[in-house]
């Protein structure tokens, strides 16, 4: 997919519009992107306390950043990485600490379907027009059906078993579901509804201020920088950190406001690399302190 994408524009060019890059709006890009990832650690403990868990802020903060760079090499590997890091260090049992991620996810996919509510609003005959003519919606909500009809038969099956399988498989269920939960009980309610409008601000923000580091895309529509922030963020859910697909998708997004493909592919690749050598920073270094910044608790152990 990588190579797909290096493709689409020679590296030639891709070296002029790097070179012509304006620097200071992709180190303000990188500085909103860290805000954002920093906001969603301190969000977490909101999550962890109402289950009588008390987590140091700097393992949260760790656990975040190891998380996106563990989803490089594996999609959605890293969620599982968060929640054995709060296992290993926190002593917070895996199933619940996944179900405070699961609950994340679940804010995080209301907040996704408002900036595409936003982007319709703004947009809508347009990208009205392009599912019409790139999706067949029906097949898709048929398709769904049988998964939600294939869901529940799972579920009535496991909640009638007794197998040994079916009750370890219920014992997981109920910590996720506690941890999923958790939410509703936190006390601070109000601060992580906050947190989590911080995050995507500052995740569009993010995506808005590095446009301004190509010339070529200044002044674009906020239309398209929504829509074009919509399709990155979905490369990213779909593949291990939107490996060569970032940088097509907003090209297939700006494509559709006349935007021409070689500032649109250069500017792809100039925010997810910028994005990606903070993760592979931050959380590389994060996996190597993790246990020195834990290590009392370590020989506590033995």
């Amino acid at each position: 997919m990588a190579w797909y994408a290096l493709s689409k524009v020679s590296f030639d060019e891709l070296l002029v519009y790097i070179k012509k890059a304006d620097y200071k709006y992709i180190v303000l890009g990188v500085c909103l992107g860290l805000l954002s990832h920093l906001s969603r650690a301190y969000r977490w403990l909101f999550m962890l306390e109402p289950m009588g868990y008390k987590v140091k802020l700097g393992n949260s903060i760790m656990a975040v950043f190891a998380t996106y760079l563990i989803n490089y090499t594996i999609p959605r590997a890293g969620e599982v990485a968060r929640a054995t890091i709060l296992t290993n260090y926190e002593n917070v049992p895996f199933e619940k600490g996944f179900g405070t991620i699961v609950s994340e996810r679940i804010a995080d996919l209301i907040m996704i379907f408002a900036v595409i509510l936003l982007a319709l609003c703004l947009e809508f005959d347009l990208i009205y027009n392009f599912l019409i003519t790139r999706f067949n919606l029906t097949k898709i909500v048929f398709l769904a059906l049988i998964f939600v009809v294939l869901a529940i038969l799972l579920f009535i099956y496991i909640a009638r078993s007794h197998s040994k399988i079916a009750l370890k498989v219920k014992a997981f269920c109920n910590g996720l579901i506690e941890g999923v939960l958790s939410i509703f009980k936190m006390e601070k309610k109000w601060p992580f509804i906050l947190h989590t409008l911080f995050i995507w601000v500052m995740y569009v923000l993010m995506f808005y201020v590095t446009s301004f580091a190509v010339e070529e895309i200044q002044g674009i529509s906020l239309g398209a920088i929504l829509f074009g922030f919509i399709s990155a963020s979905l490369s990213i859910a779909a593949t291990n950190g939107g490996i060569g697909s970032y940088p097509l998708t907003i090209y297939a997004a700006f494509s559709l406001f006349g935007i021409a493909k070689e500032p649109s592919l250069a500017f792809g690749w100039i925010i997810w690399s910028s994005q990606t050598l903070m993760i592979i920073i931050l959380g590389g270094l994060s996996l190597i302190y993790l246990p020195i910044y834990n290590r009392n608790k370590a020989s506590l152990k033995v």
